[in-house]
């Protein structure tokens, strides 16, 4: 039964990061299983988190904020290795867990029992899960998914691995890949981390984009029909890509900060109050545009400029302090 961790979904306990009281319970499905995978092998992955600063309107959605592998490897000693996955996919996770490598790779949420009311049984959507125990005798998998740490079995099993076969001869092999130890370099712990994220911030304030919410906003000026034309599908599609990445992406750059100041660091006061504005404008704003859809009214973009101010609010004294 290879596993990594000694893990019960009964007694884990999930990261602060998915706990309550956010505004954005989830963020995206590779940023969220990343943090609990990590919480879970016992580092703090709130510091990790200095990439969100750097998040920029990429012309029809905000960035697909990612953790960048060499912020990973630089802070926790872990390595991102893409894997190409030739032979039985059960196979190659077995392998992996086995070699004390988690493995993240993308699953089918129609086959996760823990997206019940949303995908679970009802719809096919790849979300990326982080594998850490599999029991092939009982046919059990021990996953991070989303907000925590689940099991399925039974159908759900065979048909996550499609250990009877691919469904369709046109199906691909999923996106998967592990982390491994990189050789020389421990942990960061302690003040050893809080330095580390300090350099990363500094390293992700020299990369940073200009005030996105202009773009943002004109953006939608010109192609705000699709969205009146379209139905509530189409408005949560584009949601999610747009204002809920923002949102959950700035509510992130908030968490890092104040866990920067927590221990010691000198945070410009005025940076994390205003990235939490920015954080609860987007969730706002979500539910105004949804409105104007429901009613076909033209939409109202004044918003967007408050989220514009309280950008340069955060990040300018960010970039005066850690220039």
């Amino acid at each position: 039964m290879p596993q990594l961790v000694a893990l019960d979904p009964a007694t884990y306990r999930r990261h602060a990061i998915h706990g309550e009281g956010r505004q954005w319970a989830e963020t995206n499905c590779y940023t969220d299983v990343l943090v609990e995978v990590l919480h879970g092998l016992g580092h703090e992955p709130t510091a990790l988190l200095a990439f969100t600063l750097a998040t920029d309107w990429e012309v029809g959605q905000f960035t697909f904020f990612k953790p960048p592998p060499e912020d990973v490897a630089l802070l926790f000693g872990l390595a991102v290795c893409e894997f190409a996955p030739w032979r039985p996919l059960l196979e190659t996770v077995v392998e992996q867990i086995a070699g004390g490598r988690p493995v993240l790779v993308e699953l089918d949420s129609y086959f996760l029992p823990d997206t019940e009311g949303t995908a679970y049984r009802r719809a096919h959507v790849k979300s990326t899960a982080g594998i850490n125990r599999v029991d092939l005798d009982a046919r059990v998998l021990g996953y991070w998914h989303n907000q925590g740490y689940w099991e399925l079995g039974g159908e759900d099993f065979e048909a996550v691995f499609q250990t009877g076969g691919l469904v369709h001869p046109r199906m691909l092999p999923p996106y998967l890949e592990f982390l491994k130890p990189v050789p020389g370099r421990a942990p960061l712990r302690d003040a050893a981390l809080v330095e580390g994220a300090l350099d990363r911030l500094q390293a992700h304030l020299r990369v940073l984009p200009s005030n996105p919410f202009p773009r943002f906003r004109a953006d939608i000026e010109r192609d705000h029909h699709f969205l009146l034309e379209g139905d509530l599908e189409v408005f949560h599609a584009w949601s999610f890509v747009t204002l809920r990445q923002a949102g959950a992406n700035y509510e992130l750059a908030e968490s890092f900060l104040r866990w920067l100041a927590s221990r010691g660091a000198d945070v410009p006061a005025a940076a994390a109050p205003a990235l939490a504005a920015i954080s609860t404008g987007a969730k706002a704003l979500q539910f105004q545009v949804a409105r104007s859809v429901a009613r076909r009214r033209p939409l109202d973009l004044g918003p967007v400029d408050e989220l514009a101010r309280r950008w340069d609010e955060a990040m300018s004294p960010l970039q005066d302090r850690f220039r």
